[in-house]
């Protein structure tokens, strides 16, 4: 059981995937549901401040080298797209809601990797851009584990 335990909390902290697959991951291998939710938004957030304050310093860095270059320039690009999209849909006040929401819809692209990148991207303060992202984080949980509790229980 420990074993799952760990490879949820792995699982959360992976770009892309995060908390919206370690949540299924850890209710179909029978993690307690209270603990599922705590272990994989633990997971989900550990890597947001690294994310903010470093990860776009890293990646420009990164961008001209070879090998890793076009990966680098990619994940640039997604950051700035998904602030793009941010911008475009709020104002000033309306970018923590608008972060939030972008983080908490469980689509793939959205969750607290993207959203952060994209808050650092748009020079957003640490303060907000962390708690709107815990805040979506939240809300994919919620969305996330209803869902998977469904189809789990629709399969047994």
């Amino acid at each position: 059981m420990l074993k799952h335990y760990v490879i949820s909390f792995l699982i959360s902290m992976v770009p892309l995937i995060e908390l919206r697959g370690a949540l299924p991951y850890a209710l179909a291998n029978g993690i307690p549901t209270l603990h599922a939710y705590i272990l994989c938004i633990l997971g989900n957030m550990l890597p947001v401040p690294v994310i903010f304050f470093f990860a776009r310093k890293v990646l420009e860095w990164g961008a001209d080298k070879k090998g890793i270059g076009p990966f680098f320039t990619w994940c640039l690009e997604k950051g700035h797209k998904a602030g793009e999209k941010l911008t475009s849909k709020a104002s000033k006040q309306g970018m923590f809601l608008a972060l939030l929401l972008f983080v908490g819809i469980p689509l793939p692209g959205t969750g607290a990797w993207t959203g952060t990148l994209a808050a650092s991207i748009l020079d957003m303060d640490f303060k907000s851009s962390v708690t709107a992202v815990m805040l979506g984080v939240l809300l994919a949980a919620v969305i996330m584990g209803l869902g998977s509790m469904a189809v789990i229980g629709a399969v047994r």
